[in-house]
């Protein structure tokens, strides 16, 4: 029996890229989506309030079975309330690496969670590689319009320039769910290039 799964998202085009994973790796299951775009605006404009994480929690709290938060702005707030943070398996296999990592943002708000979130699973594993953060925010408009496709192309194309100027990046994150794209754009880059739906998917199942 598929245990229930509720996931916790900040904008509508999320569902598309976790039914997908879905229908790939756990046929069975349906998850509950549930959709909050009013916590992304808020949490970008005002920062993560008292008020807002209260929501949170209470969100968490009632939502039936596993709790999986794909928004990466909110995922500190959604760790604390009991979910499981969209990237925390993705930085937790990025603190592996025996090299440079760049670590791409697609917005200003979810760049300071991801940092912190990336140290703390390097000093879990006592590793201390330099870590470069590339906010590409200026490209986040194409995403909120529906053009996942160029959105994840201009993702690619900046994250290919910065490996360019700095061939020695061992390992590439791409923090944000909606940039998961962009990673078949870059293979063969060299780096190893981590994306976050499909690990925390499978965290939240319990699948290797």
């Amino acid at each position: 029996m598929t245990l229930p799964l509720t996931l916790l998202h900040s904008t509508q085009l999320h569902c598309r890229i976790f039914d997908r994973l879905r229908d790939r790796i756990a046929p069975p299951l349906r998850p509950e989506h549930r959709v909050r775009a009013d916590w992304l605006a808020r949490v970008r404009s005002d920062g993560m309030t008292r008020q807002l994480a209260a929501e949170m929690r209470k969100a968490v709290e009632t939502a039936p079975g596993r709790v999986l938060c794909t928004c990466t702005s909110l995922g500190e707030a959604a760790d604390e309330a009991g979910a499981i943070r969209i990237d925390r398996p993705m930085m937790a296999a990025a603190a592996q690496s025996d090299g440079p990592i760049l670590l791409v943002c697609a917005l200003g708000s979810a760049a300071s969670p991801s940092r912190a979130l990336l140290q703390s699973c390097l000093d879990e594993t006592g590793r201390a590689p330099p870590v470069t953060t590339l906010v590409v925010e200026e490209f986040w408009p194409l995403f909120e319009a529906g053009q996942v496709a160029n959105f994840c192309a201009a993702v690619a194309a900046a994250a290919l320039e910065a490996v360019q100027v700095r061939p020695d990046f061992r390992t590439v994150v791409l923090a944000q769910a909606s940039m998961a794209d962009a990673a078949h754009l870059l293979g063969g880059l060299g780096p190893d290039v981590l994306t976050a739906p499909e690990l925390a998917l499978r965290c939240a199942l319990d699948l290797a």
